[in-house]
C-alpha cells in the first residue's frame, strides 16, 4: 500500500512521503500535532512520518487518537477513509482494584495507614532520624499503596498542608539572607543551572538508549516543577504514568538521602530539647497566620502560579514576617499532622499498577537519580569551600527537590533554614521558567 501524506507549512506545499526524516522534522516544528505525537520520537533515521503511518495501517495496528490528528493535519483523505479508531491498549495488564488492601473499606485503610505511620514515625524519632514524622508516614503510605490500597489524600487537605509548611518556613526568613545572596549570587545561579543541566542530560541519555518510550525520560528526569512537567509531558505525548513515577522516585530518594546525611552529620550539634506538642499558643496570631496562608494559597491557585499553594504563601508570609507586620504562630501538633500528610501524599503514589508499568524503567531511573544526587553533593562541596557554608546546610540547599520535603528535613535539623529555602526556592522558580522549554528543546532533538 502506498500512502502519500502532505504536510503544508505556511506558504508552501511539499510531499514528504519517502523523504528523509530531516524534512519531516522541519515541517513538524510548524505542525504541533505531528511534533507532539509520541511515536514520532521513535522513528529510526531516514524514515518519513508518512511511511510510519502507512506501515501501521498496512499491518492493521491500532491507530491512536494522536496518530489520527497527525494524519488529519497532514491532509491525507485516503488514510482517513481506511483507519479505524480503537482504544489505546495498556502496555501492562491492569491489576484488579479489589486486590490486597483494596478489599477493605476506606475507613479501615485509613486506620491501618495511621497505625503504621505512628509505628514507623515513633521508631525513627527514637533512633534520632531527622524528619521522622515525614519519613515514617511516607514508608507507611508506600506499603499501603503497593499492597493494593485505594485511598488517596484529598486535594483540599494537601492544599492545607502546603499552606502550613509555607508559613512555617516564612517564619524563619530574615533580612540577613539578602546580604548572603547579594555577595554570591553568581555562584548560586551557576549551581542551580548545573543541577538543571545534569538532570536534563540524564533524561536525554535514557531517551537515546531507548529504555523508555518517546520523550518520557526527559520530562521525568527534571529536577523539580513536577506538576508542570507532568502537564507538559502529557501534552507532548509522553507516558504521564512513567513521568509521575520518576518524579515520585526522585523525591523519595532525595528525601531519604537528605535524612540519612542529616542524621550522620551531627558532630558538634547540641541535642534537641523535648518537643511540647500541646504548648499554649497565642490565639490571634495563630488565626491571622492561617488566614494569611489560606488567602495567599487561594491567590496562588487563581493566578495559576506553579506550586502557587506553596510559593505564594511563602513569599507573602516572608514579607510580612520580615517587616514585622505579622507574627507567625503555628502549634507543634499542626506541624506534625502536616508532615505526616505530606509523607502520605508521596507514599500513596506508589501503587501496584504504576510499579508494574514502570518495572523496565526502574534501574535506569535509579541510576540517573544517584548520579544527580552525587553531583549535588559535589556542588555542596563547592559551596563549603567558596561561600563558607556549613556542610549540612550546603547539602540540603543543593539537593534536587522536592521543596516541601527538604523544608521539613531542614526544619528538623540544625541548619541555616532561610539559606536552604532561598536556594531551593530559586531552583524551583528557575526550573519552572526554563524547564519546560529546555525539555521541549531536548525532546525535539533526542
Amino acid at each position: 500500500m502506498t500512502l502519500s501524506v502532505r504536510i503544508r507549512p505556511p506558504g508552501a506545499s511539499a510531499d514528504l512521503a519517502g523523504q528523509p526524516t530531516k524534512l519531516v522534522r522541519r515541517a513538524a516544528r510548524r505542525r504541533p500535532h505531528v511534533r507532539n505525537h509520541r511515536l514520532c520520537a521513535q522513528l529510526p533515521a531516514k524514515r518519513a512520518v508518512a511511511q510510519f503511518f502507512a506501515l501501521h495501517l498496512e499491518l492493521g495496528r491500532p491507530i491512536l487518537l494522536p496518530t489520527v490528528r497527525c494524519i488529519q493535519c497532514a491532509g491525507s483523505r485516503a488514510a482517513r477513509r481506511r483507519m479505524t479508531l480503537k482504544p489505546e491498549q495498556p502496555s501492562t495488564p491492569m491489576l484488579p482494584k479489589n486486590g490486597g488492601l483494596g478489599r477493605l473499606s476506606a475507613v479501615w485503610q485509613w486506620c491501618l495507614l495511621a497505625l503504621l505511620s505512628a509505628v514507623f514515625a515513633g521508631v525513627l524519632e527514637m533512633i534520632g532520624i531527622p524528619a521522622g514524622l515525614l519519613m515514617g508516614p511516607m514508608i507507611a503510605g508506600a506499603l499501603v499503596g503497593m499492597n493494593g490500597g485505594t485511598i488517596r489524600l484529598p486535594r483540599q487537605l494537601f492544599f492545607c498542608v502546603q499552606v502550613v509548611l509555607a508559613m512555617m518556613i516564612a517564619a524563619s526568613m530574615s533580612p540577613d539572607l539578602l546580604v548572603t545572596f547579594s555577595g554570591n549570587w553568581l555562584l548560586f545561579l551557576a549551581i542551580i543551572l548545573s543541577v538543571i543541566g545534569v538532570s536534563t542530560l540524564c533524561g536525554w541519555t535514557i531517551t537515546r538508549m531507548g529504555i523508555l518510550p518517546g520523550t518520557t525520560a526527559i520530562w521525568g528526569s527534571s529536577a523539580g516543577a513536577a506538576s508542570t512537567m507532568l502537564l507538559m509531558a502529557d501534552a507532548y505525548g509522553a507516558d504521564a504514568r512513567l513521568v509521575a513515577f520518576m518524579q515520585y522516585l526522585r523525591v523519595v530518594f532525595v528525601a531519604s538521602t537528605a535524612t540519612i546525611v542529616s542524621h550522620l552529620w551531627v558532630s558538634g550539634v547540641e541535642p534537641e530539647t523535648a518537643t511540647h506538642w500541646f504548648a499554649p499558643i497565642a490565639g490571634l496570631p495563630f488565626f491571622m497566620t492561617l488566614a494569611v496562608g489560606i488567602a495567599s494559597g487561594i491567590l496562588g491557585k487563581i493566578l495559576r502560579v506553579p506550586a502557587g499553594a506553596f510559593l505564594v504563601p511563602f513569599a507573602i508570609g516572608s514579607a510580612l514576617n520580615i517587616t514585622g507586620t505579622l507574627t507567625i504562630e503555628l502549634p507543634q501538633w499542626l506541624l506534625a499532622l502536616s508532615f505526616a500528610m505530606l509523607g502520605w501524599n508521596i507514599g500513596l503514589g506508589f501503587t501496584r499498577a504504576i510499579l508494574a508499568h514502570a518495572r523496565r524503567a526502574l534501574m535506569p531511573t535509579i541510576v540517573s537519580i544517584v548520579v544527580l544526587i552525587s553531583f549535588s553533593g559535589l556542588l555542596a562541596l563547592l559551596l563549603i569551600k567558596v561561600a563558607g557554608i556549613d556542610p549540612l546546610t550546603a547539602y540540603l540547599a543543593t539537593s534536587p527537590g522536592g521543596l516541601d520535603s527538604i523544608a521539613v528535613i531542614a526544619a528538623s535539623s540544625n541548619v541555616d533554614l532561610p539559606f536552604v529555602m532561598a536556594l531551593q526556592t530559586a531552583r524551583l522558580l528557575i526550573i519552572t521558567l526554563i524547564g519546560p522549554a529546555l525539555a521541549r528543546f531536548v525532546a525535539d532533538r533526542a
